[in-house]
């Protein structure tokens, strides 16, 4: 099992637009970048991610899970674009800044410092486990 980061414009597509999916959760599609989709192919059910409001707020918001392994896209007939289903498991008590992020010399190699436009990236498990215990997360969820 692994850890991942997805990047969401708020006003597309938010938090708690995911959280209103339940359990069911939503694709996460319109991925259109191969290192992108590649790592969703890379997904197994259970990973976790950190959900991240890109360009309005710059912050972890909250924790998904991926629930449906990656298939076809359904926003393209193109072929070679596929994506996962994730759903909301739970909210950050403290959204972690992408100022605090960059600040902290742990998370320097951090996929989300260095790789900033990626909208689907890797996380490590020591990263998984700082970003959690800087949104007050006392017992983060991890991946199985």
């Amino acid at each position: 099992m692994a850890y991942w980061l997805f990047k969401s414009e708020p006003f597309k597509f938010s938090w708690e637009m995911l959280k209103a999916k339940g359990a069911d959760g939503e694709e996460w599609d319109g991925v259109r970048n191969y290192l992108a989709r590649n790592n969703m192919r890379a997904m197994k059910i259970g990973d976790k991610g950190f959900f991240y409001h890109s360009n309005e707020g710059l912050e972890v918001v909250g924790i998904c899970e991926v629930c449906a392994l990656a298939h076809h896209d359904s926003t393209t007939d193109d072929p070679r674009w596929e994506c996962v289903d994730i759903r909301a498991v739970t909210g950050v008590p403290k959204p972690v800044t992408l100022k605090d992020v960059k600040a902290n010399p742990k998370l320097a190699e951090m996929s989300l410092v260095t790789s900033m436009r990626l909208s689907v990236q890797p996380v490590t498990r020591d990263e998984w486990l700082e970003v959690c215990r800087m949104g007050g997360l006392d017992n983060p969820p991890l991946a199985d």
